[in-house]
């Protein structure tokens, strides 16, 4: 077996290629799988555009990845053997802070990642060491789900996480601001968690088009009207029950907070760029109207389970939302595509 593989590099900020590198050695006490699978995501695009903290050029990037077991550690002592089909999510847990004693291992004071603190999963091989089986969000991948879809329940889960919190349930009316792959998710999961009636709104008439085949009951071209006005109108004037944010646009934080019925829950799940994380919301309407405005981040290994059972059930529609799978060789193609809005979800096959 040849010890090189293919790779995406990535040397400097906006330098990228797909070469030959050294193949990983398995961890002693870890795992290295054959890479299936591995999904763009915009934390990607991020760090491609600038860097990130984590990673130290050249690096290797990809969080969102399928694969099956290679080779086992000789120390290896758990549960997975060669042949088996993982979905592999990035988070790693310290296990010993106060919320990872607690449980709440979405709040983990120390947590890592693959594809930072290891190299990631654009390239045929990536090892798993011994941290990330112990106390990570690495699953088998269900029984008859295309391991294709399987690797991108990675951002399923932060979903599942956010809508746990804002209890998302019957009779509710939700409105997402955002029509990408986050928004299409979001839309699936209230649909199961029973929501009455999904609103959808976005600033790119493409972009509504994409998430159509979700369902929602209705959308929005918040370029063309007033999203705050239209929200009112068809909620009888009364707002919405829930309101995610689901993009990176402060302004859109404000809106929400504008749109919610009293007594609404606001789920802040997009992150603002930090140098502009302020937006000035009006907080006497919080006040006033007794709103629960509630921040929402990663997810803990019950989540993950559960995007996973989700997928295999076709509740959140997989094949829809991977729109693009493509060659490792087409990386920038795929950026590309991503990029430009023509794609919701777009996953490499090395």
């Amino acid at each position: 077996m040849s010890n090189k593989m293919k790779a995406m590099v990535l040397d400097a900020p906006m330098q990228y290629s797909v070469k030959e590198v050294d193949k990983p050695a398995c961890p002693e006490r870890g795992l290295l799988v054959r890479v299936i699978a591995c999904g763009l995501c915009g934390s990607d695009l991020r760090t491609l555009k600038s860097g990130h903290k984590n990673i130290s050029l050249p690096w290797t990037t990809g969080h969102e990845v399928s694969g099956e077991v290679m080779e086992v550690g000789t120390g290896y002592r758990g549960q997975w053997k060669l042949g088996d089909i993982l979905a592999i999510a990035p988070v790693v847990y310290c296990g010993t802070c106060e919320f990872c004693v607690a449980g709440r291992y979405e709040l983990c004071d120390n947590s890592r990642e693959l594809a930072q603190h290891w190299k990631g999963g654009f390239a045929e091989y990536m090892a798993l060491p011994e941290e990330a089986l112990a106390l990570g969000t690495i699953q088998k991948v269900p029984e008859g789900l295309d391991p294709i879809i399987a690797a991108v329940a990675e951002p399923a889960s932060s979903c599942v996480n956010a809508q746990e919190k804002g209890q998302v349930g019957l009779g509710d009316t939700v409105v997402i601001i955002g029509s990408g792959p986050i928004g299409c998710i979001h839309i699936s999961i209230a649909r199961a968690r029973g929501a009455e009636k999904i609103i959808v709104a976005d600033v790119s008439e493409d972009r509504l088009k994409l998430c159509e085949p979700f369902g929602p009951d209705h959308t929005i071209d918040a370029s063309k009207v007033n999203l705050v006005e239209e929200v009112r109108r068809l909620t009888n004037g009364k707002g919405a029950d829930v309101v995610i944010t689901a993009n990176p646009a402060g302004q859109t934080q404000v809106q929400a907070v504008e749109m919610a019925k009293k007594g609404g829950r606001i789920l802040l799940f997009g992150g603002l760029p930090h140098d502009n994380s302020k937006p000035g919301i009006d907080t006497n309407l919080i006040h006033y109207r007794g709103l629960h405005l509630i921040g929402t981040t990663t997810f803990a290994p019950r989540h993950h389970l559960m995007a996973l059972s989700m997928m295999a059930s076709g509740r959140i529609p997989g094949e829809k939302l991977v729109t693009h799978v493509l060659p490792l060789e087409s990386f920038a193609e795929g950026v590309d595509l991503a990029v430009s809005g023509k794609a919701l979800k777009v996953v490499y096959k090395p």
